[in-house]
C-alpha cells in the first residue's frame, strides 16, 4: 500500500469512476437547493434526492461526486476525539435505475484493491443479515473469504428514514491491527473496539417502506455509496486521526505556528487546535457557498463555529483576529479541488474578519462579565446561570448561547435555557439592528524572511515610472540564489522599485530589469516580507547576478489603464452611494489594465433605472475634469476630512488619501490618476449577485469602452444587413417583425386548434373496452405536447374509468404522455407506474403521478412496441 495525499486522493477516486462511464460532477453547495427540509448539506446524496426520489430526472444515470459536507451534531465532540469534524468531504458513486449490487460491489473492490492497492488481509465487508445475494456477490464473484464477511442487523447495516425508499447496506472495513482491538476471540466488524474501519458504505435501495411498515420491491433499485475521503486519506497515510492527514495537517501546523503552540505537548491546548483547524475549514467553506453570519438558521451555525474557533483562539494567547489568516491555508490545500475557494478568497475573508472583528471588540467584555458571573455563582453557592443573564451577554456582548453554555460547563454549571429562549422571544418582537479585505502577505513561503531584517526596500512608483536601482535578492524555486541565467523563471528583489505591488484589489504592475546585456521580463509584483516587493518573470537575455544594477521601468500603457480603472472603482462607490443609499460598502474590488469589479453591500438587484443612473453620474464626473489628488496625512486628519475608510480595514498612524475633488475622497493605497477626464468613459457591463447581502458590477473604462463600441457598432451593422433596414430605422422594423411574428402565431395557433378539435373528436371514436377500462391509445408525430394534453383531457372528461395513452414521436425520440381518470385510479391504474415500463421499451425513463406522467424514449422505432406494452399492462391491472 502506497501512501496517497488526500487532493490525490480525489483525483484517483473521480477518474476510477469516469472510467466507469459516470457523469462526474463538481460538489454542490453546501446550502441545499429547492430543498427546505435540510438546513446544510451534511451526505453526498443529499443534493441528489431528488433524483432518488424521482422527482427530477438526473443528468446522467451514473453519476460521481466529492460532496462537501457540514454536520454540527456531534459539535461538542469536535477536537475531543480524532475522528469528529463539521466539515469533511464525501466521495460518492450513484445510481438511478442503472446498475446495482454486481457493479457497486465489483467496482468498489476493484477501486481500492487495484487503485488504492490495500493489502487483500486487511479488508473485510458486511452485508445486511438477510442479504443473500450481496453476500454470494462478495463470495462467489468477487472472491472474499466467507470468514471476512460479516452479517450484521438493521441497526449496522440496513438504511432508512421513516417510510420511503430504503434498503440494506454492505460496508467494506480496514483492519487497523490487533493493538487496536478489544481482545475477543470473534472481534470482528461490529465489534466496538478501535480494530476494524468502516469506510465504504454501499447502499442498496431496494425496497419502498410504506405506512404499515411493508417493504415494497421497487422497479428500479437504485445505488448511494459514501466514502469518508478524510477517513480514507488516514488508512492511505497510515495514521490515526483527521488532523494528521497531509491537508488537515498543513493548516494545524499553520494554527500552532500563529499561535505559538506545539501540538501534541499540552492534552488541553490540542483539543483548542483541533477545534480552531475543523472549523476554519467549515466556515471557509459556509462562506465561499454564500452564507452570511447572523442569528438564525445556517447563518447561525456559520456564526457559531466562527467565533467557537476565535475563542479558541484567545484561550491559546492570540490577540487580535486571526482566521483569516488561515482561510490562506484552507484554500492553499483545497483551492485546486474547489476553484471557487480561489476566486473569492478576498471575499471570504473579508466576510470572515468583519465578523471576527466583531467578536474580538466584545469577547473581553463578555468575558470578563461572564467570569463575574461565575464567580457569583460559585459564592451564592449555585450552578445555574439565569437565562437572562445568558440573554444579556448574547445581546449586548455577542456571545452565542452555544459558547457560554460550552465555558459554563468547564465549571461544571448549565443555563436557564428556557428563560433564555423567553428572553429571545422578547428580543424578537422589538426592532433588531443587522450589520477585512487583507491583503495578501505575498506567496505561502517567503525565503527572504530569514534576510528580509537587512533588506533596506523602497517603493517609488507613485512618483516614478522608472528609475536605477540594485538586486538585493533572486529566489528560484522557493531558494535564495545569486544568479539566475538566461531563460530561467525567478522572482526579483531590487533596492527601489517604482512597481505597483498587488494589494487592495489592484494588481501588481508589469514591466522590465533591465541591466548592462540583461533583460528581465516582470510578468507580477507581488509584496513579500516586511513590505519587500517581489518582480516575478523569466530573464530573457543574459545572467542576472545580485548586486548588478539595472533599470526598473514598469509597463507605463497598462499602469494608465489599471489607474483608469481604480479612479474610476473610486467614483462609482461614491455614485451608488447616491444612487442606493449610504448602507452601500465595499465587500471587495478588483483592478486591472482590462477591467474593473467592484462588490458591495446591497440586497437586492439593481434595476435597469439604477443601474443607467449610477452610469450617468460616473460618466458626468469623468467628463467634468475633476482634479485627482493624493495625500499622504495622519489617520487623525485624513477623517476629520471626511475620508472613508473601508469598513473593517486596519490603517497605520500614515495614510494616504485619495480625493477627486468635490466628490470622493477615500483613504486607498492604489496608483489613480490626475484628472477624472483620463478615464475616457465609464461602461457596466454587468451587475449581479455574488452572496447574501453582496452585489457586484463588473465594468470598463478608456480603450476598452472603445473596443466595446465598435463591437456593438459591428453587432448593429450586422442586425442592419439581416434585418434588411438602415441603422436609423432598426428598431422600428424589429417592432414590425415582432408584430408580424405575433400575428402568424396566433393565426398558427388558430389553425392548431382547428385541428386538435378535430383531432379531439376523432380520438373519441377510437376509445377501446379493455379490461374493464376506456382506453385510447393513439400516436401523433410532430403534434406539440400542450395539445396532446389536451387530448388526454377530453378522454379523461367523456369516458368512465378512461385510460389515455399518447405517443408523439420524432426521427430519433419518442415522448410518451399517459392520463388517467379518478375512477380508473380508484381501479387500479396508476399513469406513474403505467409509464415507467412503457419508456423501458424505447430505451427511456421517467414518472409521475397516478393522473398524469410524461416520459421520454430514445428510440423512437420501439414506439409501438411500447404502446403494445402499455396495452398488456392495462389488461393485467
Amino acid at each position: 500500500m502506497e501512501k496517497m495525499g488526500l487532493n490525490e486522493i480525489r483525483t484517483s477516486f473521480l477518474e476510477f469512476f469516469k472510467t466507469k462511464d459516470h457523469l462526474v460532477e463538481s460538489s454542490y453547495s453546501l446550502v441545499p437547493q429547492n430543498d427546505k427540509s435540510l438546513l446544510l448539506i451534511a451526505a453526498g446524496m443529499a443534493p441528489l434526492k431528488n433524483y432518488f426520489m424521482g422527482t427530477e430526472i438526473p443528468p446522467h444515470n451514473r453519476m460521481a461526486t466529492c460532496q462537501k459536507c457540514i454536520r454540527t451534531g456531534d459539535i461538542e465532540n469536535v477536537g475531543h476525539t480524532s475522528r469528529h469534524a463539521t466539515f469533511f468531504e464525501m466521495l460518492g458513486n450513484f445510481s438511478f435505475g442503472d446498475y446495482f449490487k454486481e457493479e457497486s460491489i465489483a467496482w468498489g473492490w476493484e477501486y481500492v484493491t487495484e487503485h488504492l492497492k490495500l493489502p487483500l488481509d486487511k479488508l473485510w465487508v458486511t452485508v445486511y443479515l438477510d442479504d443473500d445475494e450481496a453476500y454470494d456477490i462478495w463470495k462467489d464473484q468477487v472472491g472474499v473469504p466467507e470468514e471476512r464477511i460479516v452479517r450484521l442487523g438493521k441497526a449496522d447495516n440496513f438504511w432508512e428514514i421513516g417510510t420511503g425508499p430504503c434498503g440494506p447496506c454492505s460496508e467494506i472495513y480496514f483492519d487497523r491491527g490487533e493493538k487496536y482491538s478489544c481482545g475477543l476471540d470473534d472481534c470482528k466488524p461490529g465489534c466496538d473496539c478501535d480494530r476494524y474501519v468502516e469506510f465504504w458504505n454501499h447502499v442498496f435501495t431496494q425496497f419502498d417502506k410504506d405506512e404499515d411498515g411493508n417493504y415494497n420491491p421497487l422497479e428500479n433499485p437504485n445505488i448511494d455509496t459514501g466514502m469518508g475521503l478524510e477517513r480514507i486519506a488516514c488508512i492511505m497515510q497510515g495514521v490515526e486521526s483527521i488532523f494528521e492527514v497531509d491537508t488537515i495537517k498543513h493548516i494545524l501546523d499553520r494554527v500552532s505556528e500563529i499561535t505559538n503552540t506545539k501540538y501534541g505537548e499540552d492534552h488541553k491546548k490540542d483539543i483548542s487546535l483541533r477545534i480552531i483547524t475543523d472549523h476554519i475549514r467549515a466556515v471557509t467553506f459556509m462562506v465561499s457557498d454564500g452564507i452570511m453570519p447572523n442569528n438564525e438558521g445556517r447563518g447561525y451555525v456559520l456564526r457559531r463555529l466562527l467565533r467557537r474557533a476565535a475563542r479558541h483562539g484567545k484561550l491559546l494567547g492570540v490577540e487580535g483576529n486571526f482566521l483569516t489568516l488561515l482561510v490562506d491555508e484552507v484554500i492553499n490545500v483545497s483551492g485546486h479541488a474547489y476553484p471557487d475557494l480561489v476566486e473569492r478568497q478576498d471575499y471570504i475573508k473579508k466576510i470572515i474578519s468583519i465578523e471576527e472583528d466583531r467578536f474580538q471588540k466584545t469577547i473581553d467584555s463578555g468575558l470578563s462579565i461572564l467570569n463575574g458571573y461565575i464567580d457569583a455563582l460559585k459564592v451564592a453557592g449555585s450552578t445555574e446561570l439565569s437565562g437572562e443573564d445568558a440573554f444579556k451577554l448574547y445581546d449586548t456582548y455577542g456571545f452565542p448561547l452555544d459558547l457560554t453554555v460550552e465555558i459554563l460547563e468547564e465549571h461544571a454549571f448549565t443555563v436557564d435555557h428556557a428563560e433564555f429562549e423567553q428572553a429571545m422571544e422578547d428580543q424578537r418582537n422589538r426592532a433588531r439592528n443587522a450589520i477585512v479585505d487583507k491583503d495578501g502577505a505575498a506567496w505561502t513561503e517567503d525565503p527572504l524572511a530569514e534576510i528580509g531584517k537587512d533588506i533596506a526596500f523602497e517603493f517609488v512608483g507613485y512618483a516614478e515610472p522608472s528609475i536605477d536601482t540594485k538586486v538585493l535578492a533572486i529566489i528560484k524555486n522557493n531558494q535564495l540564489v545569486d544568479t539566475l541565467v538566461e531563460g530561467e523563471e525567478g522572482t526579483v528583489v531590487i533596492e527601489k522599485s517604482p512597481f505597483y505591488a498587488e494589494s487592495g484589489g489592484q494588481t501588481g504592475d508589469k514591466g522590465t530589469l533591465n541591466g548592462t546585456d540583461t533583460l528581465f521580463d516582470v510578468a507580477d509584483t507581488r509584496k513579500g516580507f516586511n513590505g519587500i516587493h517581489l518582480h516575478k518573470g523569466q530573464l530573457i537575455t543574459g545572467n542576472l547576478t545580485v548586486g548588478s544594477s539595472v533599470v526598473a521601468l514598469i509597463n507605463k500603457d497598462l499602469r494608465r489603464d489599471t489607474a483608469k480603472n481604480h479612479t474610476t472603482t473610486h467614483m462609482l462607490h461614491r455614485a451608488l452611494k447616491n444612487v442606493l443609499g449610504d448602507h452601500v460598502e465595499q465587500a471587495g474590488s478588483l483592478v486591472d489594465p482590462h477591467k474593473l469589479r467592484f462588490d458591495f453591500t446591497h440586497y437586492q438587484a439593481m434595476t435597469a433605472e439604477e443601474i443607467k443612473a449610477v452610469e450617468k453620474q460616473v460618466n458626468e464626473v469623468i467628463l467634468s475634469g475633476f482634479t485627482v489628488a493624493t495625500t499622504e496625512e495622519t489617520i487623525e486628519a485624513a477623517k476629520a476630512k471626511g475620508a472613508t475608510a473601508l469598513f473593517g480595514e486596519k490603517y497605520g498612524n500614515t495614510v494616504r488619501v485619495v480625493e477627486i475633488k468635490g466628490y470622493s475622497m477615500e483613504l486607498c493605497g492604489g496608483t489613480h490618476l490626475t484628472n477624472s477626464l483620463e478615464a475616457g468613459l465609464f461602461k457596466i457591463v454587468s451587475e449581479g449577485g455574488v452572496a447574501a447581502g453582496i452585489r457586484r458590477i463588473e465594468g470598463i473604462t478608456g480603450r476598452e469602452v472603445y473596443q466595446h463600441m465598435l463591437e456593438q457598432n459591428s453587432l448593429i451593422e450586422t442586425m442592419s444587413e439581416i434585418l434588411k433596414a438602415p441603422k436609423s430605422d432598426l428598431e422600428t422594423r424589429a417592432q414590425h417583425l415582432m408584430e408580424e411574428q405575433k400575428a402568424l402565431t396566433k393565426e398558427i395557433e388558430g389553425f392548431k386548434a382547428k385541428e386538435a378539435g378535430k383531432l379531439s373528436e376523432n380520438i373519441l371514436e377510437t376509445a377501446e373496452s379493455m379490461n374493464g377500462f376506456n382506453v385510447v391509445i393513439a400516436k401523433f408525430p410532430g403534434l406539440e405536447m400542450d395539445a396532446v394534453r389536451m387530448l388526454g383531457d377530453k378522454v379523461v372528461g367523456n369516458f368512465d374509468k378512461a385510460i389515455a395513452v399518447f405517443a408523439v414521436p420524432t426521427d430519433e425520440s419518442v415522448t410518451f404522455l399517459i392520463m388517467a381518470s379518478p375512477d380508473a385510479i380508484n381501479a387500479g391504474a396508476h399513469a406513474g407506474n403505467i409509464i415507467k415500463e412503457v419508456a423501458k421499451v424505447a430505451k427511456g425513463g421517467g414518472g409521475g403521478r397516478p393522473n398524469m406522467a410524461q416520459a421520454g424514449g430514445k428510440d423512437a422505432t420501439q414506439t409501438d412496441a411500447a404502446l403494445a406494452k402499455a396495452k398488456e399492462i392495462i389488461m393485467s391491472l
